[in-house]
């Protein structure tokens, strides 16, 4: 199950339950921090045998560690070798990479290949290109890529109230939320349309509620089907994709394709005026005072040439003459027309200080000009200008491995972007400025960054840090600076700890905190365990995921009916063995048989224990 450049294929059939049974024994996770403790976490949710092994020294985390402690994880620490050796490797069932550094993974997961062969490996890798060479090189078909799966959350949520569409059974669904309307049952609002949840202001989410459950105006319902039973309930006003061709031309990937794009994105080329209000804005003291000094010195020998040149006639110079013979002078590139050799000697005399000031002062100006332009700061000004005059964009703030992939994902949503990054010197500038995005230098929670980038004419803002308290500083910075827009314009918090992202939740109203190593974390479980995690999504704080299994015979799933699931777990559809026919929606009383494919959703942790349970 490669997740490498964004694309997530689904497992496959012996990895959802119909072939090899999931491998009994214990789970390694190599790195504790981020990713891989949540994975510990979701391992102990379902009841598995788990072994944490601290990535190096680096790694070492006292938060990390108490965690581990409170759940009854052992750790072990050291070098790579010792350290798996101590963790059991030898009777582990699969190992999972996952520390923060591209290259400790790859070389644990040879290293653990090479011991064993035979044991179930999942990789965590950030370059696509290590990562498709590791696949080859190790035989590996579980590396994925943290980015590529994590995006899609923060696009949905960029994105507002636009349904999630996705693939069941060969079969297109989509996942809307729907504002009830008038007080009824979901069954006669909604008919076969299956409720995943309802929300409520002010009370708890209803997870998989019954179809007669009953709703008020004003509640919102996230509910699944087909296209055609949308269209059939006549759903009004469900926002459309993107057209194709705008998908098409923002994927474009040549170098004149990505700059057509990029023009139309933006509003056109950037005119000279904007240009020349970087150069102003960028030209520091002394290259001011440079200018003027060779200005003031043009000006005062093109006055003494106008009274004190004589010509052979005997007349003066003209004040353009005295223009013209002074540039000569300065810029020493006489064209014999005009000579001090028969003018007075005080004139002479000022003509060698005018060449020598000038010289000096023309090297000195050529030097501060060059430094100017080829200097970053022209780069960030430029960023700045284009990014106060753009309109209707979403605005990324930081530019990790996260946030360029949102980036991507954006601009190939058809969307206008514009990056605050503090870090001058961040490795991923070059590829967003590359697709012509303009980028701001600067910290996020500063009002005067914040109008740089045109908040007031943004539709979203995405704030993907590595720093749980930076984010939700900057959170409050820019819901301070929307004003009456903060209900209207979706807000994303990359917040890890996910009891203080529900705490800012709830002080503070942000709709949107998203953990993107809780949301990453179930696809690590997912490849180690060979169960059929398809996708994840939210419901307000709620994570939800998507899963597909086949059911074994004489597994734990053959012969119940759907009813006795977990209330909190909804079956979409069935893919019967016998006939190949599709059940959507299945009913209540359907009961699976061996060979089925049934397609579930449903929180994370009970979805799990469900797909283990065959």
């Amino acid at each position: 199950m490669t997740a490498i450049d964004g694309v997530t294929p689904a497992p496959d059939d012996t990895a959802a339950g119909g072939g090899d049974p999931t491998p009994s024994g214990h789970v390694i996770v190599y790195g504790v921090r981020g990713v891989g403790l949540r994975t510990v976490e979701h391992l102990q949710a379902v009841g598995v045998d788990t072994v944490a092994v601290a990535a190096g020294p680096d790694d070492a985390d006292p938060v990390a560690d108490a965690l581990l402690a409170r759940w009854g994880v052992p750790q072990v620490t050291g070098r790579t070798r010792e350290a798996l050796a101590a963790a059991r490797l030898d009777t582990a069932a699969a190992v999972i990479c996952v520390p923060d550094d591209d290259l400790r993974s790859m070389e644990t997961a040879l290293l653990v290949r090479r011991v064993r062969p035979d044991v179930r490996l999942v990789v965590r890798m950030g370059n696509s290109a290590v990562g498709r060479a590791l696949a080859e090189a190790a035989g590996e078909d579980s590396v994925l890529d943290v980015a590529a799966l994590a995006a899609p959350a923060v696009l949905e949520a960029c994105r507002g109230a636009r349904p999630r569409r996705m693939v069941l059974a060969g079969q297109a669904f989509l996942a809307a939320d729907l504002i009830v309307d008038r007080p009824a049952t979901l069954r006669e609002l909604y008919g076969e349309l299956a409720p995943i949840a309802v929300s409520r202001d002010g009370t708890a989410t209803i997870v998989s509620p019954g179809r007669d459950t009953a709703v008020r105006p004003g509640d919102r319902v996230t509910a699944i089907g087909t296209p055609a039973e949308f269209a059939a309930r006549h759903v009004p006003d469900l926002p459309l994709e993107p057209d194709e061709r705008a998908r098409h031309a923002a994927g474009v990937r040549s170098a004149g394709g990505a700059r057509a794009v990029e023009l139309e994105q933006y509003g056109g080329a950037p005119d000279l005026r904007t240009l020349l209000r970087s150069l102003r804005a960028e030209a520091d003291r002394p290259l001011r005072t440079m200018l003027l000094t060779l200005l003031g010195l043009a000006v005062l020998s093109t006055v003494v040439l106008r009274l004190g040149y004589v010509k052979a006639d005997g007349s003066h110079m003209t004040v353009l003459d005295a223009a013209y013979f002074t540039v000569e002078t300065i810029a020493t590139v006489g064209y014999g027309d005009f000579s001090f050799a028969q003018q007075a000697t005080w004139l002479r005399a000022f003509a060698i200080a005018l060449m020598f000031c000038g010289v000096a002062l023309f090297a000195g100006l050529f030097a501060l000009l060059t430094d100017l332009l080829v200097s970053t700061r022209l780069t960030r000004s430029f960023g700045r200008r284009r990014a106060a005059t753009t309109q209707d964009h979403v605005i990324v703030v930081g530019l990790g491995s996260i946030g360029l992939r949102v980036v991507h994902d954006l601009l190939a949503d058809g969307n206008r972007v514009v990056v605050v990054e503090r870090d001058p010197d961040n490795r991923h500038l070059g590829q967003v400025r590359a697709r012509g995005v303009p980028v701001v230098i600067g910290h996020a929670t500063d009002a005067a960054v914040l109008a740089d980038v045109n908040l007031g004419a943004a539709v979203a803002v995405a704030v993907l840090t590595g720093n749980d308290l930076v984010n939700i500083e900057t959170g409050l910075a820019v819901r301070d600076q929307l004003g009456d827009r903060w209900p209207d314009v979706p807000v994303v918090l990359r917040v890890f700890d996910r009891d203080l992202g529900a705490a800012v939740h709830e002080a503070f109203g942000f709709r949107y905190v998203r953990s993107t190593e809780a949301l990453v974390a179930p696809w690590f479980v997912d490849a180690a365990l060979g169960l059929g995690v398809l996708g994840t999504f939210h419901v307000g704080q709620d994570a939800f995921l998507v899963g597909r299994l086949t059911v074994a015979p004489g597994g734990g799933l053959d012969g119940i009916a759907m009813q006795e699931l977990s209330a909190r777990t909804r079956v979409i559809a069935i893919r019967r063995a016998r006939t190949g026919e599709i059940e959507n929606p299945p009913r209540s009383g359907t009961r699976f048989a061996a060979g089925d494919e049934a397609y579930l959703v449903g929180p994370y942790e009970e979805l799990l224990e469900v797909l283990r349970r065959d």
